[in-house]
């Protein structure tokens, strides 16, 4: 997701911009990422003996 800024007009019309405390943790999703790698690396392979053995 983007940052959301404020911009506010100092006195002497410079634009200052501040960013929001908005800094989630996504560090499960690290983890999740490679279980699903992993989980498609396994299927792709079962896949590929299936087809030498049918």
């Amino acid at each position: 997701m983007a940052k959301k800024t404020r911009r506010s007009f100092s006195a002497s019309g410079e634009t200052v911009e501040k960013t929001t405390g908005f800094n989630p943790d996504y560090t499960y999703v690290v983890s999740n990422l490679k279980r699903i790698g992993v989980l498609a690396v396994i299927f792709i392979g079962v896949l590929v003996a299936l087809s030498f053995v049918l």
